[in-house]
């Protein structure tokens, strides 16, 4: 999931309906093992797949890493607390979230706190707005926070008419986010590449002809992608997500960075996966790398420290 929303089972549901199911693809993936340099095998080490870019050399610039707050959701609005969350973050080396919710706070009041540990919310999840004077109130929330972007989190439907609809009403935000200066994108799944809207067209074909590229960029979860490629079998998982940046219009200056076991294609922590992280970085640099774990595999702290470790070691 991302931000409450159930990507896995809308992925799930895409395939069923184009005659595929999850015992098909892992026995596919254990074939695909034996032809494809244990892509598909046993989850390496970061070194083993690239991700051991060696002490003292930051994969990424540090100032460029920042965090996805839903990765650590349950902490937030658990018995830890909001407030010391995010101190932990700021120890870790934090200087930029991306925002999932206001838990309870106004803008100005996160904005506060968030100064008050050189934090900056530069980034937001918020879905496409009920109408004008919801937008007005997202845009100017964004403006209190400081941010530079927001974007869309998820859309579903197997109807072409939606996902057209969609698009145009990203656009006419976007339009309006651009003229106080803000940034709107979309952020994937994998449903968006599985989906089968009859015609051979899939939901991230209109999206990518419909958003106009002048105002709407791409927030390419990799996990996501990578994920896309396995289920649609594709052996090469990083060249299906640099051909998904290089071909779209539409500028991807965001990532979404979290890892896919090898074993079950479950989220897993930065550099215990076989995504070959610095292979897509290579290829394309972004402004932001945002850590994510939807499932942290210890803590969600932990899940974030590893992250910004693996980035900015």
């Amino acid at each position: 999931m991302c931000y409450g929303y159930d990507g896995d089972r809308s992925l799930t549901e895409s395939l069923a309906a184009r005659g595929l199911g999850r015992r098909t693809l892992l026995r596919g993936a254990a074939l695909g093992a034996l032809g494809a340099g244990a892509a598909f095998a046993a989850a390496p080490t970061a070194a083993a797949h690239g991700g051991g870019h060696g002490p003292g050399r930051s994969l990424v610039p540090r100032d460029k890493i920042s965090v996805q707050l839903y990765t650590l959701r349950s902490d937030l609005g658990g018995t830890a607390g909001y407030d010391a969350t995010l101190r932990s973050l700021a120890r870790i080396g934090y200087r930029k979230v991306e925002q999932a919710g206001y838990y309870g706070r106004t803008a100005t009041e996160l904005r506060r706190f968030h100064d008050s540990l050189g934090i900056r919310t530069t980034s937001s999840h918020e879905g496409i707005s009920a109408d004008d004077a919801a937008l007005r109130t997202k845009l100017q929330n964004a403006l209190i926070l400081g941010q530079k972007y927001m974007n869309v989190p998820y859309l579903n439907s197997a109807n072409a008419e939606d996902w057209y609809a969609w698009a145009e009403r990203m656009n006419v935000e976007a339009r309006a986010a651009r003229r106080l200066g803000l940034r709107y994108g979309y952020h994937n799944h994998a449903h968006e590449f599985t989906i089968d809207l009859g015609r051979g067209r899939t939901p991230w074909d209109i999206l990518t002809r419909e958003l106009d590229p002048r105002y709407v960029h791409l927030e390419i979860d990799l996990y996501w992608t990578a994920t896309a490629a396995f289920q649609l079998g594709e052996r090469d998982l990083e060249r299906f997500s640099l051909d998904v940046i290089r071909r779209a219009p539409q500028r991807v200056i965001q990532f979404h960075v979290k890892d896919r076991s090898g074993v079950n294609g479950d989220m897993v922590d930065l550099g215990t996966g076989v995504i070959d992280f610095p292979r897509i970085f290579r290829a394309h640099r972004v402004d932001e790398y945002i850590v994510e774990n939807d499932t942290p595999d210890v803590t969600p702290l932990q899940s974030a420290e590893v992250g910004y470790d693996y980035l900015g070691a």
